[in-house]
């Protein structure tokens, strides 16, 4: 089934659940009214569904190739990026002092949801350049800007991201890559990075990269590292590529899923690079790219979880088995109870993805202190729910196809094989929950509760016309809100055994919100119903998973490894 981007879905969230609309009204985004946003997401929609959407499955059949010392991408996929790029989608809330289109991070975030569920693989690329362009405008020195932004943001050249080496994953402080002063301003870049998404490919003409490394004498740990812009090709006195630098593609890992995007194992042999920033200010450069792309990832998890849904119920319309009400198998109770939840997940985590991005924009936009908070709280929510969110509704896709949905001619599969690795991605999603559980609630719980007491005031004024759909939700956050009280008494190190748990309980709820609210907009409409399946069936998950996240660590820790390997 061709994909079809889920615009209705965006217009409804973004007027009636997120309040996207207190964006609008900030002075930083007020060109980016609804005229703005139904013109860009229809152009992008569009894109995604007639230029990358066909790409997709003939990037799984056809992996990018190395060779002699240069990758090649898919049939298809340089025309695809080309579109991309000449369309300003590469990445269009870049500032328009270098090219971009300063547009919200919000609508950017719908877009690379439609680009996700059209091709993850390909998008994946354009996700790695729109975080090396965040990391430059926020920390580069102005020469380096003029140079490389408007390249970056115009697609002619790419970005990637080098942290990972093979004994230094997420433990990043363990790097051995070492940066030699060459004292005329540039340094010698030497070392091993590993898993380096399109490291290397022949959609641009140059391909640029932030690569963490230690300058000698440098403290160990984290607090010693240093970031580098690396290109491929030496710009010469014009900007152009130039000189080959020294760094070269060992090889391309051969993975579980997205074929169509070259991994790449990268070694720089004394390659020339520049300082962003300064030294020792690696990480906190890096992490200002980390934290969007980590918001980035999760909206792949929803697109992928979109375009299997969609799969999944174009096929169960057409599939006869058995006798059902409809002729077809989503007639059958079970069938449609998978469907509902692949629909209903696939909302919650679009939801909490945009509310995430409207945070951001409102911090942007405006400073303050409470929007930055709740940016800050709901990014390893939105990147751990959407990816999990992913995963699971792929894995129900496969389900509803049956015996089918194994074969890989029907496509189901490449859903999950590609989805699958987004958890991993930008910090595990075990990583995101200890991240919530730690410094998101270092301040006392304040911006969870902040969050929790907006829910209760929506439940609480809707109470009296819909009891059924808004109590259980009222319900639900004041548990959620008794389990973060308990939490933030405890010391930190003892909140992370249920940290997963409280992650989930969180979304959950969230969820249980967001679909209220759909609710309230449309009472007559199909998303009435949805939510009333959610706030059923769904929503009481979180009472589990709250006396999971409470439960004692020692009942974890109490077992050893030995215990373990028994």
């Amino acid at each position: 089934m061709p994909y079809r981007a889920p615009l209705e879905s965006f217009q409804l969230i973004l007027d009636h659940v997120v309040g996207y609309d207190d964006v609008a009204r900030t002075g930083r985004f007020a060109e980016a009214g609804s005229e703005t946003v139904q013109a860009v997401m229809a152009e992008a929609g569009r894109l995604c569904e007639d230029v990358i959407a066909p790409t997709n499955r003939v990037g799984d059949q056809n992996p990018a190739v190395l060779e002699n010392g240069v990758v090649r991408t898919a049939p298809g996929f340089k025309d695809a990026y080309r579109a991309i790029a000449e369309g300003g989608w590469v990445s269009s809330s870049a500032d328009p002092a270098h090219g971009g289109m300063g547009l919200p991070i919000t609508l950017t975030t719908a877009v690379n949801e439609m680009m996700s569920a059209a091709n993850m693989s390909l998008q994946t690329g354009t996700l790695m350049t729109q975080g090396q362009i965040e990391a430059l405008e926020h920390h580069a020195s102005d020469a380096i800007k003029d140079l490389y932004l408007p390249r970056l943001i115009s697609g002619e050249w790419a970005g990637t991201m080098n942290l990972t080496e093979p004994q230094a994953g997420s433990d990043v402080g363990a790097l051995s890559t070492r940066a030699e002063d060459n004292g005329d301003g540039t340094y010698a870049i030497t070392g091993q990075k590993i898993y380096i998404t399109w490291g290397d490919h022949d959609m641009a003409d140059n391909v640029c990269h932030l690569v963490l490394a230690r300058i000698p004498g440098a403290p160990a740990g984290t607090k010693g590292i240093s970031l580098f812009l690396v290109p491929k090709f030496i710009p010469d006195a014009d900007g152009n590529p130039g000189t080959r630098n020294d760094l070269r593609v060992v090889s391309l890992e051969k993975k579980m899923g997205t074929h169509g995007c070259p991994t790449c194992v990268m070694s720089y042999e004394g390659a020339t690079g520049w300082l962003v920033g300064p030294e020792q200010g690696g990480m906190r450069a890096m992490f200002t790219m980390m934290n969007n792309a980590r918001l980035g990832v999760g909206a792949q998890g929803v697109g992928v979880a979109e375009a299997a849904a969609q799969a999944a119920i174009a096929w169960a319309a057409e599939r006869k088995q058995g006798k059902s009400p409809t002729g077809t198998i989503d007639g059958h109770a079970d069938v449609r109870r998978m469907l509902a939840e692949m629909r209903a997940e696939t909302f919650t985590a679009r939801s909490i993805a945009l509310a995430c991005a409207v945070a951001i924009d409102m911090q942007t936009a405006t400073g303050d202190a409470e929007w930055a908070a709740r940016a800050a709280l709901l990014t390893p929510i939105a990147k751990a729910f959407g990816t999990d969110t992913g995963i699971a509704v792929s894995q129900l896709g496969i389900q509803v196809h049956g015996g089918m949905g194994y074969i890989e001619e029907t496509g189901a599969a490449q859903f999950l094989r590609d989805v699958r690795v987004t958890a991993i991605y930008e910090g595990t999603n075990g990583i995101q929950a200890m991240d919530l559980v730690g410094r998101k609630l270092a301040d006392g719980g304040e911006a969870a509760f902040a969050l929790l007491d907006e829910i209760e005031a929506c439940a609480e004024s809707v109470r009296h016309d819909h009891p059924t759909l808004a109590e259980p939700v009222w319900q639900a956050a004041e548990t959620l809100r008794e389990t973060t009280e308990a939490l933030v008494a405890r010391d930190a190190a003892d909140r992370q055994a249920g940290a997963v748990a409280y992650l989930r309980a969180f979304a959950r709820v969230l969820g249980g919100y967001f679909h209220l609210k759909a609710a309230m907009a449309r009472p007559d409409g199909p998303e009435a119903r949805l939510a009333a399946f959610y706030i059923t069936r769904m929503l009481p998950e979180h009472t589990g998973l709250c006396a999971q996240a409470r439960a004692a660590s020692d009942t974890v820790m109490a077992l050893s490894p030995d215990d373990l390997a028994a």
